[in-house]
Formats: structure tokens, sequence, C-alpha cells
């Protein structure tokens, strides 16, 4: 890219050319979703999680509490679409609760 036409870019897209050229987005996708899940699912499920992970387009959640886990399995899809919405693209196709 020319230094000339770097004059119009916002810092967005230069902060986004930056992470395609360098292959970035996966692991923004692992920080992000941390920081989705804690957001939405707020302090009462963040307290029983103990691990987040997401391996492609599985997010591998841990939980503390074998009730909790049992009663967000009924919810999964609303979770995936939730979460989805709020990353701002489809980065998660499943969940599996442990």
């Amino acid at each position: 890219m020319s230094k000339r036409s770097n004059d119009n870019l916002s810092i967005s897209d230069v902060l986004k050319e930056f992470v395609d050229s360098n292959n970035l987005q996966k692991g923004l996708d692992k920080v992000n979703v941390k920081l989705v899940w804690e957001n939405m699912m707020g302090q009462g499920v963040s307290r029983y999680t103990s691990d987040i992970k997401l391996q492609g387009t599985t997010l591998f959640v841990k939980f503390s509490s074998s009730v909790l886990r049992e009663e967000l399995s009924y919810g999964k899809t609303k979770i995936i679409d939730m979460l989805n919405k709020e990353l701002g693209r489809a980065i998660i196709q499943d969940i599996v609760f442990a």
C-alpha cells in the first residue's frame, strides 16, 4: 500500500488491515468471546464459569456447578445467537458445556 492511499484510511480500517495481514483474528476472537460471555451472562454465571475456550467454531465452557450447566444446556441455541449477535458475526456454531 502506498503512502498516498494511507492518507484516506480511518484508524479502524488500518487496524483491520493489520489484523488481517498478520492473521490475528482468531486470537482476537478468543479474547472477545471470553469478554462477551462475562458481560452477557453476568456475575452470577461468570462466578461459576471456570474455563472458556474457543476452538474453531465450538465454544467450550466449563462450570463448577452441575445445576447451572444443566440449566444453560436447555438454552444453547439462544445463547449462541446472543453471543454471535454481540460479537457482530457468526463465530460460534456450537457450545459444549462441561
